[in-house]
């Protein structure tokens, strides 16, 4: 800002400089103050040569070299001499010495720390009248007790002036202080909201207030708080859409940049390893850059099947392998591995990782974030590093700590976090010096609490235009905090997140404002309706009511169902409408499982069986086979499935999926050694399937043809599934269904028939084997549970059973076609994966429950048939 007051004024021959560089203009040749780039890996490699006691346990922990910068700063600044006689008396003090002394030996020549710099310039004091000539201070409350001596020497050979604003320290100045004590500063306006997102809010519309209304410039007004870590995340996300210009001058977190998520990327997979998931997101980001991954054939990556966990190299090796047999040319199995190879190395590569995946800007956010703490602690760091603002502060509203605005004040000004731990803050012990070694005292010249008193004072006493001092309720938690000491007997406005705001920052802003404007937006018109509507005991369009054959009801009732589609038309038609008339889904989980789901285990048994049957089938034959045989045709199958998995579906690391595959072999070996089969050609199939689509090839012998439909009679209803276990015995005709369970077994086993619409497999498996088989055999089906003991429940009457469910399917589809879609007894199940989809207050059931009871009319006695 002072750079852009001289060039207004067309200030020619104005040297701006801070006191750092005014110490090493005076010293010259070349000499500088050691930048922050230069002293964190001084440090760093000055704790990995050990030799301490005190820190020898902290000293490899992540944040350690930081912590030691913090703390070397304050002893600088306080122009506390580490080697004066007497201060090794403790052996930290010491350590903290041979640091320092360490740290300097690995600087630059021309780097200097800061005592050393001011000693360098005090001896070329002679020259200053040529090399600085007048000097004048602004801008500065405080001065470190580092540089007083120097500007003290200053003060005897060149005309030193302070600018000094009220409240600022200079009872040590020998020079002039020139003080503008004849403007008032305005009366403070207080303010509290809801939370640390409202004070953003409010602070937008305040802002752009003052420039609609002319009463300011953007670059007369600034938002500030000593600490800006809570806010900076919501002034980022709203500043886009306030349309006027938002200037960050502590610079924007890496993070919220592209190139900032290419290294967070990157970390992703260095510290947690490879999955599918971190490998997509790098590459995807990562692509565009002029690096080796570019050379990679476009979208190789859609050759791989998404469920695929691939958590090691040698999944990805065979995972790429099938995809090129799959896809010849899309994919390069050895240019792809290189980069793998790479990745798996975790964080001791993280430089060579860094050279392959990121350049330009991302490399220098990387290197950033890996000089200032191990690499290790990758993630955290990155949180640290920012980058330089693309606005101008000249031109632009301000968001900043309160130390930079009290180093350039404006008229207008928003003080925000006014709360009992905000402002002022604590400034609690030293973590490196605490009170038991050094008296905090002897080495923070300026306490961060005092700091931000004087910060207070100085900014609200150069807001002549408008001050507004704003707290929050509750914290960036969510916890109440109380309001801070700074406000004293003020008392405040009370701003509603609610409220209709004088001037809206924003679009959504604006609209929230005008609900006349807003009623016209179809979406939110819905929105109200759909509130309204929620609170109403009739049901209604929001209710699951619709025009009477609709026709994406028509083609869902039409389309071949499978069991899973049938239980939900049968136990949640709302659900059913949802799922397979609207295409509402579920997202997959695509990380690491600790466990595998319930149907995901299921599906595991399922897959067992299927294939040490079919290695039984059909020499020896199932039947026929020993113990032993069956036992060694499981294994074999374990060995595949367990090896093959992996490539497809996500599953748990590799020794809980060990486990998991494991406790599915001990369940399927129960249900393979409980054979019942004695009888002379008898055959057996598992998975066998029925009602497959035109064109479905098995690949092996089925005792019927896949493609012929299956009708549940009496009804539009076609099925297709697979048997999990059929076996057919030949002389006299009979068959035998299995329906296994991996679930516990349930208290009322024996008495459950279709369990209300959830236990319908079994019987649709015999109504399969009527249908399909020419003759007319004898059905025995049963259920199989394996978990546990197995126990054996068969259905008695298969007949009755079937025109039960003929009854429960046609009074469901009359339903969904008479335009009304209920959510049965499945909707408010804790397993239901559609219940998202519904309100979250459990009133709304309650409210509604009479209107949906008269609507299910009939439908409601089956839910509660065994």
């Amino acid at each position: 800002m002072r750079r852009f007051a001289a060039a207004q004024v067309e200030d020619c021959g104005l040297q701006i400089l801070n006191l750092p560089q005014l110490a090493a203009r005076l010293a010259g040749g070349f000499t500088i103050a050691a930048t922050a780039e230069q002293l964190e890996p001084a440090i760093r490699d000055a704790l990995a040569e050990g030799g301490f006691v005190e820190l020898e346990h902290v000293r490899h922990l992540p944040g350690m070299s930081r912590a030691v910068l913090r703390t070397l700063r304050k002893i600088w600044a306080a122009d506390f001499d580490l080697a004066a006689p007497g201060r090794d008396r403790h052996r930290r003090i010491a350590e903290m010495r041979l640091i320092e002394t360490r740290m300097k030996s690995r600087l630059p020549p021309a780097a200097m720390l800061p005592r050393d710099l001011r000693d360098a310039a005090l001896e070329r004091l002679q020259h200053a009248p040529r090399i600085l000539g007048d000097i004048r201070i602004e801008g500065l409350s405080f001065i470190a007790p580092i540089w007083r001596p120097l500007i003290e020497a200053l003060c005897r050979v060149v005309r030193v002036e302070w600018i000094a604003p009220a409240g600022a320290d200079t009872e040590w100045f020998r020079g002039k202080i020139a003080r503008n004590d004849s403007v008032l500063p305005s009366a403070p306006e207080v303010v509290s909201c809801a939370d640390v997102r409202h004070e953003v809010v409010e602070s937008l519309r305040w802002a752009r207030q003052l420039i609609a209304s002319g009463t300011a410039k953007p670059n007369e007004i600034a938002i500030a708080s000593p600490n800006t870590t809570a806010w900076d995340d919501h002034f980022l996300a709203c500043a886009e859409g306030t349309g006027f210009r938002l200037h960050f001058p502590h610079g924007v977190s890496a993070l919220a940049t592209r190139d900032g998520q290419r290294c967070a990327a990157l970390a992703d997979v260095l510290m947690h390893g490879l999955s599918q998931q971190r490998v997509r997101r790098l590459f995807a980001v990562c692509r565009g850059q002029g690096l080796p991954q570019d050379e990679l054939p476009a979208r190789w990556l859609d050759a791989i099947p998404r469920g695929a966990a691939l958590s090691g190299l040698e999944d990805w090796v065979r995972a790429l392998e099938t995809a090129t047999r799959r896809s010849p040319g899309n994919v390069s199995v050895e240019a792809t591995m290189r980069l793998l190879e790479v990745l798996a190395k975790g964080p001791a590569a993280a430089d060579e990782a860094a050279a392959v995946f990121l350049r330009g800007q991302s490399l220098r956010i990387w290197q950033a974030a890996t000089r200032s703490a191990p690499t290790d602690a990758i993630e955290l760091s990155l949180r640290s590093v920012r980058l330089g603002a693309e606005t101008d502060a000249a031109d632009a509203v301000v968001w900043c700590p309160a130390s930079d605005l009290a180093a350039a004040p404006r008229l207008h000004v928003r003080l925000l976090g006014l709360t009992n731990r905000g402002w002022p803050r604590g400034s609690g012990e030293d973590p490196i010096l605490p009170s038991h070694v050094l008296p905090v005292d002897g080495f923070d010249a300026d306490p961060v609490a005092r700091a931000d008193r004087r910060h207070f004072a100085v900014i609200l006493g150069a807001a002549t235009g408008s001050a507004v001092l704003s707290r929050s309720r509750r914290g960036a938690q969510g916890g109440r905090v109380g309001r801070s000491p700074l406000l004293q007997d003020r008392v405040g406005d009370v701003l509603s997140r609610e409220r209709i705001p004088e001037h809206a920052f924003d679009h959504a802003d604006r609209l929230l404002a005008r609900p006349e404007d807003a009623a016209f937006i179809d979406q939110i018109g819905s929105a109200n309706r759909c509130w309204k509507d929620w609170h109403v005991e009739a049901l209604t369009e929001h209710d699951g009511c619709f025009e009477p054959d609709h026709p994406a009801i028509k083609r869902s009732i039409e389309r071949i169902q499978s069991a899973a589609s049938l239980q939900r038309l049968l136990r949640d038609p709302l659900g059913f409408v949802w799922k397979y008339a609207l295409g509402f889904d579920v997202p997959q989980q695509r990380e690491h499982p600790l466990t595998i789901a319930p149907d995901e285990l299921g599906k595991l048994v399922h897959e067992l069986l299927r294939r040490a049957v079919d290695a039984l089938e059909p020499e020896p034959g199932y039947a026929r086979a020993s113990d032993v045989q069956i036992e060694n045709a499981l294994t074999d199958a374990t060995g595949i499935v367990h090896a093959a998995w992996p490539l497809e579906r996500p599953v748990p690391p590799k020794l809980l999926w060990g486990h998991t595959v494991d406790y599915a072999k001990a369940m399927a070996l129960a249900g393979l050694l409980r054979k019942e089969i004695s009888e002379e050609g008898t055959r057996s199939w598992t998975e066998v399937p029925f009602g497959q689509p035109a064109g479905f090839e098995s690949g092996r012998e089925l005792p019927w043809d896949p493609t012929i439909p299956v009708e549940i009679p009496g009804t539009p209803v076609r099925l297709r599934g697979t048997i999990d276990r059929l076996d057919m015995r030949s002389n006299p005709f009979a068959v035998r269904v299995t329906d296994y369970k991996t679930g516990m077994v349930p208290n009322n086993a024996a008495r459950i028939v279709i369990g209300g619409g959830s236990e319908l497999q079994r019987a649709l498996y015999a109504l399969a084997c009527l249908q399909l088989l020419e003759e007319e055999p004898k059905v025995l089906a049963r259920l199989l549970y394996l978990a546990g003991e197995p126990l054996e429940v068969k259905m008695k009457d298969v007949d009755v059973v079937l025109a039960r469910i003929g009854e429960f399917v046609s009074e469901a589809v009359a339903l969904l076609r008479k335009g009304s879609a209920v959510p049965g007894r499945l909707a408010y199940d804790r397993t239901n994966d559609l219940r998202l989809a519904f309100p979250a207050s459990p009133g709304y059931e309650r409210r509604k429950r009479i209107a949906f009871g008269r609507a299910c009319g009939t439908l409601s006695k089956f839910w509660s048939a065994a």
